[in-house]
């Protein structure tokens, strides 16, 4: 019963992707519309640079800025004074 539900949603995926590319003509790209006034293109280096660099750099800045505000103290708290041996709660009783 799960390969005949696998086969059926595998079926829907590729009937639905194959609709939409076939009703997406990439043809009717090439004919400008009205007022459609595109800029000078990007280079490769501007490319990297806008769609690659920046969200790095954007990500280690925030990286950056959550480690030194959040953290800890250098002086670490000590808790083995809450903690008992076995030998001082027999000395104790």
């Amino acid at each position: 019963m799960d390969k005949k539900n696998a086969l059926r949603a595998g079926a829907l995926a590729a009937g639905t992707t194959l609709m939409m590319l076939l009703m997406s003509s990439p043809a009717l790209a090439l004919t400008r519309d009205d007022g459609d006034d595109p800029g000078p293109g990007l280079s490769v280096i501007e490319t990297l640079g806008y769609f690659v660099g920046l969200p790095i750099l954007l990500f280690v800045v925030i990286a950056g800025l959550v480690l030194l505000l959040t953290k800890p103290d250098i002086k670490k708290q000590d808790t083995s004074r809450n903690v008992r041996t076995k030998a001082e709660a027999g000395a104790k009783a």
